[in-house]
């Protein structure tokens, strides 16, 4: 269902469309008269709520999220989050990389939760959906408030990010760490540019994130870097793999963390469509490797996680104490690693925590 209602831009004519199952929120579709905007439409609405209950049933060791977003403008071919764009009667293809909702008020109402009695400071999860520094957070300037409500309520956070936009606000994450516990992981699956430029186009670069890694380890936060996607036949070979972790070694990271890529309902028709445009002589060894699954079979999981383990080892990664954060746990970033999309628990390992079958293990986000 689609309808145009509400929709503003820049030049103050409307027009765009507007998912119907925002309409009760009283969503304004907004689109910016600039380049790095083409194409894409801001649906802005008022939350009702920012703090997301993770279901008890979930593997997940966190209980609480916030996502100031969804969908993504980073436009990664294989992201699993793009499933949750058809609750918005969109796609889960470009709708996802181009219609992008704006919780406006998220700050204001984190603050409010935060400072409720029932409220138990448990720990908060970010960038487990989309990336809360995507390309349109330099325009709404949301994570400022949503970091900033965090460290005042002491309240214990972790982000994962492909944006190097998080450096513009690298002194709160510093000032929250002085008060609670933060980890801050970064993902990078591989440096090859060229194929960097085809599967995650919106993203910043891969080296550049790896030079963030390094420029918040400057800043006193110890950042792990989560070494995924792993692209089967494009980015696993051993001088790829060897060249990766080596990047990620020379940028300071505290720990390193593998994940081969997963391919859900979504991702996976998405995903498949480009490796078919693009290299048309995998898709055969894809469907063989993956069959009607998410994962791939578990002993070329185990072979890749065993060779990235060795390189890490080799090239001293994790080497040296994690300091101590307020009350005993562990600083910014320090090597703690929790399960986030499917955990099945714990796995802290300073240099690696290898993920089994349908856990996806992350380093620097205390649970």
């Amino acid at each position: 269902m689609r309808w145009s209602h509400l929709a503003i831009g820049d030049d103050g004519q409307s027009g765009a469309e507007q998912p119907a199952a925002l309409l009760h929120r009283g969503a304004v579709a907004r689109t910016f008269d600039t380049p790095e905007f083409a194409g894409v439409t801001f649906y802005e609405i008022h939350a009702r709520s920012a703090l997301n209950r993770v279901p008890p049933a979930s593997r997940m060791t966190f209980r609480w999220t916030v996502n100031p977003y969804r969908g993504c403008t980073h436009a990664c071919r294989y992201c699993f989050a793009r499933s949750t764009h058809r609750w918005l009667d969109l796609n889960a293809g470009e709708d996802f990389d181009t219609r992008i909702v704006v919780k406006v008020n998220i700050a204001e109402r984190l603050r409010t939760e935060l400072a409720a009695p029932r409220w138990r400071g448990e720990h908060v999860a970010m960038g487990t959906n989309v990336d809360p520094y995507q390309r349109g957070e330099g325009r709404y300037r949301l994570m400022p408030g949503v970091i900033g409500a965090l460290r005042d309520a002491r309240t214990p956070f972790s982000l994962l990010t492909k944006g190097t936009l998080l450096l513009r606000d690298a002194d709160l994450f510093a000032e929250a760490a002085e008060m609670t516990d933060v980890g801050v992981a970064v993902s990078v699956g591989f440096v090859d540019e060229d194929l960097w430029r085809g599967v995650e186009p919106g993203t910043p670069a891969p080296r550049r994130r790896l030079a963030m890694c390094a420029a918040l380890r400057e800043r006193g936060l110890r950042v792990g870097v989560l070494m995924a996607p792993i692209l089967p036949y494009l980015t696993d070979s051993p001088a790829a793999l060897a060249a990766t972790v080596d990047a990620i070694a020379d940028a300071g990271a505290a720990s390193v963390t593998p994940i081969v890529l997963h391919l859900r309902p979504g991702a996976r028709e998405w995903y498949l469509a480009w490796l078919a445009e693009h290299h048309p002589a995998l898709v055969g060894p894809y469907r063989r490797l993956y069959g009607d699954g998410a994962y791939a079979a578990r002993s070329y999981q185990q072979r890749i996680t065993g060779q990235v383990r060795a390189l890490a080892e080799r090239a001293g990664i994790g080497r040296g104490a994690p300091r101590p954060g307020p009350g005993g746990g562990v600083a910014a970033g320090a090597a703690s690693s929790v399960g986030v999309e499917q955990a099945a628990g714990v796995a802290g390992a300073a240099t690696l925590a290898a993920p089994r079958q349908g856990q996806l293990a992350l380093p620097g986000l205390a649970g």
